[in-house]
Order: C-alpha cells, then structure tokens, then sequence
C-alpha cells in the first residue's frame, strides 16, 4: 500500500509550476500580496537634459493605487489616483481635480517614458495576458524562466504581448521585453541591484529604455519599501489626494 501510494504521488509532486503562477509570485513579490508603500526616484534622461522626481506610491491590489510627487519643489503636491476603474490627478498650483479618460493612461507619466498605465496599475500581468514558457535564460547569473504573455482578447491593456525573464530561484522580474500590436518591441526594461527591503530580496533598479529613442531612458530607484501594512479603503479618496503627505 505504502508503495502504490508512492507511486501515485509522484505525478503531482514532479509537476512543474505554471507559467502564469510564476507571473504571479514574481508580482506579487514585487508588488506585494495585499498592499505597498514606497519611496521611489525617478531620473529622466534625454541626450541633453536630465531632470529627477522624488515620489510615494501606496498600493492596495490592483483596485486602489496613490502616488504623490514631493520634490521637486515646482512638482511638489501633485497627486495621481486610481480607485477601481476611475484614475485622477491633482494639481494644488491650480488647484484642479482632473479625471484621466482610458485613452491617457498609454501616455507619458511626468514626461518620462513610464506610462500612467504603469504609475497606476491600471492592467496587470497576471489577469490580462495569457502565458507560456518559451525557454531559460541565464541573466546576470541567475538562471530565469524566459515567459511569453499574449495580451487576452477582451483586455483593455496597452501591449499586445510581452516577453519576461524571471529568475527561477527567488521570482525576480529581471527583464521584459514589450511589444505593441503589430509584435514591434517598443520598450526594454532591466531590473538590478538586487537588495533584500522589508524582508524580500527585489530588484531595488529599474531602468527602461524605449527602441526608437537614442540615448533616452528612465531610471526608478527604489528607496523604501513596506509590503503588506495595513491600507483603509478610504486612504484612497479625493479628499486625500490634497491632503496625503
């Protein structure tokens, strides 16, 4: 009996993981199962200019997401927020409350080449792509699973597939590929500098750099980051946009 018992679970315990539940654990250690609150900089470069924005992001899923800009001084207070399927910005110089229509969240987000799709969380990589394995690859060191995410039919995202590296070993997003709907690779993102924050090991470094434009990217550096705490609801409201700090 022992050994009839063996040989059945065999099967299950050689299966190997999905490729869509390696998209899952690699967001959500980067994202944060339930919640997150960061400190992030991002430096814009273009061939004759450079400019660096200071901003926190709270995050709660991929219903509810808050970011707020605290240098510089000229951006200071502005605000972007997403609650459900509603997105919004504040601008306290104006003091303007403007609400951002689907068709704006594939633009630039302060200029840079980061998206407001990408800023808010609008899609994710989990629920509106379908995925499969195309092969390994080794990066850095670290041995990934190379994914291949094909944007699902009825999905409002921006791209029409992506191709992802992450690492086998701890789930880390080093690299994506993504490409519009005509299969044209748009943009490359790298992440480095691998640090251990708020008891996980992430890429603390993300560097984007877009394929048609030469010598421009944009640069995210993570400074702090909490995942899990505790976020109400109501932290995601208007009202808050003018007030949070």
């Amino acid at each position: 009996m022992l050994i009839l018992l063996s040989a059945m679970a065999l099967p299950v315990l050689g299966q190997d993981i999905s490729p869509k539940e390696i998209v899952r654990k690699a967001d959500e250690k980067f994202n944060g199962e339930k919640t997150s609150t960061a400190v992030m900089a991002m430096t814009i470069v273009r061939p004759t200019w450079e400019r660096t924005i200071e901003f926190k992001n709270w995050t709660s899923g991929r219903e509810y997401a808050l970011t707020l800009i605290t240098a510089p001084a000229k951006d200071k207070g502005q605000s972007f927020l997403k609650r459900q399927n509603e997105m919004w910005s504040w601008n306290p110089t104006i003091s303007r409350l403007i609400k951002l229509p689907p068709s704006m969240m594939s633009q630039g987000w302060m200029g840079s080449d980061y998206t407001n799709d990408d800023i808010l969380k609008e899609s994710s990589v989990v629920n509106d792509y379908d995925h499969s394995i195309i092969g390994e690859e080794e990066l850095d060191g670290r041995m990934c699973y190379k994914i291949k995410l094909v944007a699902k039919e009825d999905a409002a995202v921006i791209w029409g597939h992506q191709i992802r590296w992450i690492d086998k070993k701890d789930f880390l997003f080093l690299k994506s590929e993504l490409y519009d709907e005509d299969a044209y690779l748009v943009r490359t993102e790298t992440g480095s500098e691998i640090k251990i924050m708020d008891d996980r090991l992430i890429p603390t470094r993300i560097e984007l750099i877009p394929t048609e434009e030469e010598d421009q990217m944009t640069i995210i550096e993570i400074k702090e980051i909490e995942f899990n705490a505790p976020i109400e609801e109501s932290f995601f409201s208007q009202q808050n946009m003018k007030r949070v700090r």
